[in-house]
């Protein structure tokens, strides 16, 4: 019963850490085309957060223009 209740813990974490990634990559990639930002950039703007989500997110951060 407690490894079923851990195993759902689990999953539902996991869940929400994809779902923050989905919607931080949108984010990105939003945010990189409203600023002008060609398309061949901003495609990969949501590649980079959707396979790497930490480091592209913060690369991102830095390298955007304000």
């Amino acid at each position: 019963m407690e490894i079923g209740l851990i195993f759902l813990i689990f999953i539902l974490f996991g869940l929400a850490l994809f779902i923050f990634n989905i919607i931080t990559s949108v984010w990105a990639y939003r945010d990189s085309k409203r600023k002008g930002n060609s398309q061949v950039f901003t495609l990969v703007v949501l590649l980079g957060t959707l396979f790497f989500p930490v480091v592209g997110l913060i690369v991102y951060l830095i390298i955007r223009n304000d």
